[in-house]
């Protein structure tokens, strides 16, 4: 019986302690839009439906047409593709994603399309919530939405960029 009231006292002075210490917390706002330090972008990390996500499409490979094929199979997706084209540079990888804080959500989702081997490009002082996808030379084909499902329960959440607090409307 007497270690029983031990037991007890001892989880009621635990319990004492791990209040006092949440409530004390002086980093209670760190990861938040109130935590920001001044002049960070807040990054948008809703992740939103395919029908919401605007895209531009860009082939960096010397394959001919490829931005308009890939662009094709995303509008049969339901993205929006508002522009598609030639990049001047060709890209090594599979793809380069290029967004700003507005666009994180969005980059989030689309890089599941190629099974998080996406190069992220994110550019703090771009305003809108386009992304571009810059098909690299590595690119074979988008994911399956089976793939694509797997892809981001692997990995998670979005996250905000370093350099980036999370907007209020993402918490």
């Amino acid at each position: 019986m007497r270690a029983l009231v031990v037991v007890g006292l001892l989880a009621v002075i635990a319990l004492v302690f791990v209040v006092v210490a949440v409530v004390r917390d002086s980093q209670g706002n760190a990861g938040t839009a109130a935590g920001c330090p001044e002049g960070w972008p807040l990054a948008d990390l809703t992740l939103r439906e395919r029908k919401d996500v605007k895209i531009n499409v860009f082939n960096a490979t010397d394959r001919p047409g490829l931005a308009h094929t890939v662009s094709d199979e995303f509008r049969n997706r339901q993205f929006q593709v508002a522009k598609t084209g030639d990049e001047k540079k060709q890209v090594d990888g599979v793809a380069v994603l290029r967004y700003g804080p507005n666009g994180v959500g969005s980059a989030h989702l689309l890089e599941a399309y190629f099974l998080n081997e996406a190069v992220r490009g994110y550019d703090e002082k771009r305003t809108d919530d386009t992304v571009d996808v810059v098909l690299g030379n590595n690119f074979q084909q988008l994911a399956t939405t089976t793939e694509v499902n797997q892809s981001l329960g692997d990995s998670g959440p979005p996250k905000a960029p370093k350099g980036s607090c999370p907007s209020p409307a993402a918490r």
